[in-house]
């Protein structure tokens, strides 16, 4: 994934995820992980009274593949997924 950033134009984006479902954290960190190369930081706000977490991502990579990832985050149970682009 490194190699396709530095050939490809990037973009700045946070990714916003509100984890309802428990079940899904394990597959939503693999696919952090999976995208880490791209990750510029990562905070995670745990909301018990709502038995939610929070949670937004920034990242710096090309389109495709933060759509890649927000559609596989999208995917999983109780997982809600929103992206905003920097215009730069």
């Amino acid at each position: 994934m490194q190699e396709e950033m530095q050939t490809q134009e990037t973009r700045l984006a946070v990714i916003a995820i509100i984890v309802e479902d428990a079940e899904s954290v394990t597959s939503m960190n693999g696919l952090l992980h999976e995208y880490s190369s791209y990750i510029i930081g990562r905070m995670g706000i745990p909301y018990p009274a709502r038995k939610i977490s929070l949670i937004s991502v920034a990242i710096d990579a090309p389109a495709d593949e933060i759509n890649a990832l927000t559609g596989k985050l999208g995917r999983l149970s109780g997982v809600t997924v929103k992206t905003a682009f920097s215009k730069m």
